[in-house]
């Protein structure tokens, strides 16, 4: 991607279950996400004051809200459920040399090593344009065969190519859905703009991490990278941008991850409200004050769809 200093990973996850115990039980092993007039499911992602994931937590712990008025939390779980987790990798200009060499390392490491042995994966690459390298597998050589021969060519597009993964959830075959967005972090290609970026996750289940990496010294080619940018899409999803200074701590980023998306708690709650189109507020918070929880803002209200 031409015009930034640094490597960016947007991780784009995607939780959902609609078979949830009411207490703690694991989910159905065909639970489903639903966002409509019957079910809506939120993941929350709870940490301490250090940042670190807490687990453990009863479904007393929390309050939901929607539209500022409080919801009965009708199903729950605290259990890990699996994930089908799509990586869309940047190939643009400036993912030169070591960067892609970085990159592709971190990939390797999140996905065969840090899911679980029942979760599934595909990786795209994009620079202006987006092509799926592979489908949904189990298979680490499928991926490392089809990343092995990539070559850096062209511009960036990292809006382009998120609104247009957004489609692959639909065909998932495991509860959660989620997306790694790996790039230098300068969308200088993209038609889709960050307001219909946001838009967009309004209308799936997909929550989106960034992990911007902004290492010394500046090259001409490259444009500081913007996490408060990034934030705009993240934050509202319900994840978060992280900012690291070197390519060396890519894997140690994606390893952070992982272990919240190991880590996460899935709330459903019946809306009283209409599939009418519209955006609804969503907040949750523990009833500890020492606890922050990172979930999606909002939803937009529409019939729930089979899978």
């Amino acid at each position: 991607m031409l015009g930034r200093p640094g490597a960016l990973i947007l991780a784009v996850a995607a939780v959902a279950a609609t078979a949830l115990s009411a207490q703690n039980r694991s989910l159905l092993p065909d639970a489903r996400f639903q966002s409509g007039i019957d079910l809506v499911t939120v993941t929350a992602t709870v940490v301490d004051g250090e940042g670190h994931p807490v687990t453990g937590l009863p479904v007393e712990a929390f309050d939901l809200f929607e539209d500022g008025d409080r919801q009965t939390i009708t199903q729950f779980s605290n259990e890990r459920a699996p994930i089908s987790l799509a990586v869309l990798l940047d190939v643009s200009d400036s993912m030169f040399g070591q960067r892609l060499v970085d990159a592709r390392a971190a990939v390797e490491q999140f996905l065969f090593e840090l899911l679980a042995p029942n979760d599934e994966f595909a990786v795209v690459a994009f620079n202006h344009e987006a092509r799926p390298l592979t489908p949904w597998t189990q298979t680490p050589d499928v991926v490392s065969s089809a990343m092995a021969p990539l070559k850096p060519f062209g511009s960036t597009a990292i809006y382009d190519a998120l609104l247009s993964s957004l489609p692959m959830m639909e065909t998932r075959s495991r509860q959660r859905a989620g997306i790694v967005i790996i790039s230098d972090g300068g969308d200088t290609a993209s038609n889709a703009t960050v307001r219909e970026v946001k838009l967009a996750l309004l209308h799936s289940d997909a929550f989106v991490y960034a992990i911007a990496v902004d290492p010394p010294p500046q090259r001409a080619i490259n444009r500081a990278v913007n996490p408060a940018t990034l934030s705009e899409v993240t934050n509202g999803s319900g994840g978060h941008t992280e900012l690291v200074h070197t390519t060396a701590d890519l894997q140690t980023a994606t390893a952070v991850i992982a272990d919240e998306l190991n880590k996460q708690y899935l709330l459903a709650f019946s809306s009283k409200r209409a599939p009418d189109g519209k955006y609804h507020s969503i907040r949750v918070r523990t009833r500890d004050p020492q606890y922050r929880v990172r979930a999606r803002n909002g939803y937009v209200a529409l019939r729930a769809r089979a899978r």
